[in-house]
């Protein structure tokens, strides 16, 4: 009697394309499109229907904090998610020769995203995290709207214009110092933020706002290595070379918020602290160039900080600090 071979089933890919209003999903076992509304209803549909599924991986692109209510959703059940980039999808695109952009287009294209670039899966965040995430967020919009009606005091001279701005930047500075006060008791009552915060800030250069930030937007620090770390923040060189031409090496991608808050904490630790103020030192005495220096220093601390986290240890503990 002879008997049948099985078939090997192939791995289920999704792609979900978020708008305002609705949710687009392509599936690699079917052409067909399914769309939902963006609500709790519309959600719990595809919670249910990708439960019994049991994709490999679902690709839903960061589309301004409008996926986040889908992504917790199926991260807590338990569904293997990869929030990316537009940018990286976008070039991805174009590199498979699809230069149209629709909804239904970009959720097929999400969903070859997922087979092919093999994307970093998300991972479910505490309570207390995502409530940390949108009060550092919240501080630094906040802080970007005081630098923008600063620079507008400084281009006008209507003395009513003045007085508007004036009391705009007043109620800036109260809201923002509010949330410095509720940043900081959300660390202070939660056991692991504390300690983290504690062997963050027992570095020379690095403060509140920059702990805080490592805390609530780089939570892969001290689980990955140096290279893999310097990649995700976006201070690790990348080559440009081809054939006998050898490029400059240039920074690009990364977690831009953590970078711009790394760049000035670097600043302050290029003066203050004794291993980056030697460190830097040393690389202008061989001629390099200042944005290269401060863009070494932010890797080095950078790294000198996953280090410690990962090794749980503090500045002091640190042999690079006991033997400098």
């Amino acid at each position: 009697m002879t008997q049948l071979s099985s078939q090997p089933v192939s791995p289920l890919f999704v792609g979900i394309d978020v708008a305002k209003d609705k949710l687009d999903l392509a599936r690699s076992d079917s052409g067909e499109l399914l769309t939902v509304s963006n609500d709790d209803h519309g959600i719990r549909q595809i919670v249910e229907l990708l439960r019994t599924a049991a994709p490999r991986c679902i690709v839903v692109e960061s589309t301004g904090g409008l996926e986040r209510a889908l992504l917790e959703a199926l991260l807590d059940a338990g569904l293997p998610v990869a929030l990316v980039h537009p940018g990286r999808v976008r070039y991805f695109a174009i590199g498979c020769g699809i230069l149209a952009k629709t909804d239904p287009i970009d959720a097929s294209v999400l969903m070859k995203f997922a087979q092919l670039a093999e994307p970093r899966l998300a991972q479910k965040r505490s309570a207390n995290q995502s409530e940390l995430d949108a009060l550092i967020t919240c501080r630094r919009q906040l802080c970007a709207t005081r630098a923008q009606q600063t620079n507008c005091k400084l281009s006008t001279r209507s003395k009513s214009a003045i007085k508007s701005i004036d009391a705009i930047l007043a109620a800036l500075d109260k809201q923002i110092d509010q949330l410095d006060k509720k940043i900081r008791q959300l660390i202070d009552s939660d056991d692991d933020f504390k300690q983290l915060d504690r062997q963050l800030r027992s570095v020379p250069g690095v403060g509140p706002v920059l702990s805080s930030t490592l805390i609530a937007e780089l939570s892969e620090l001290g689980d990955i290595d140096r290279r893999k770390i310097g990649s995700l923040v976006g201070v690790a060189p990348f080559n440009h070379d081809s054939g006998a031409h050898k490029g400059k090496r240039c920074i690009r991608g990364g977690r831009v918020q953590v970078r711009c808050v790394l760049y000035m904490a670097t600043l302050a630790a290029m003066r203050f602290n004794p291993v980056l103020r030697r460190f830097a030192e040393r690389l202008t005495k061989t001629g390099k160039t200042w944005k290269v220096t401060v863009v070494a220093c932010m890797r080095k601390l950078l790294t000198l900080l996953n280090a410690m986290v990962r090794d749980n240890l503090l500045w002091s503990e640190l042999t690079v600090a006991k033997n400098p």
